[in-house]
């Protein structure tokens, strides 16, 4: 972000500019998501997932998934957002090794 706290530009494809405002820009972490479809829109709910609290003696054990944002998008942005995804996995497993799929698992 720029100190000044304006926006900044940036250089996206085919050389058009690109103004950057992070002045509303709200900082989350997740370790877990969903992705639903709409006929026009991609639904990625993003979250946690934790041991349930409301977890009944003797049942199943389950865990709650807190579902804390929502980002909509159409299927264009959601190819770029998945093109771009995966490059960076690429680029980092390159230079750290694989990822585990599983939580918990160590590399």
């Amino acid at each position: 972000m720029a100190e000044d706290n304006q926006p900044q530009a940036v250089e996206g494809q085919q050389g058009v500019q690109v103004l950057l405002d992070e002045r509303e820009l709200r900082t989350v972490y997740s370790n877990a998501y969903r992705i639903h479809t709409a006929s026009e829109e991609v639904v990625l709910d993003l979250g946690f997932n934790m041991p349930n609290p409301n977890q009944q003696p003797n049942q199943q054990q389950s865990l709650l998934f807190k579902v804390t944002e929502r980002v909509i998008m159409g299927y264009p942005a959601a190819k770029r957002l998945a093109l771009s995804l995966s490059q960076l996995v690429k680029r980092y497993e390159q230079q750290f090794g694989e990822i585990p799929q599983q939580p918990g698992q160590k590399r």
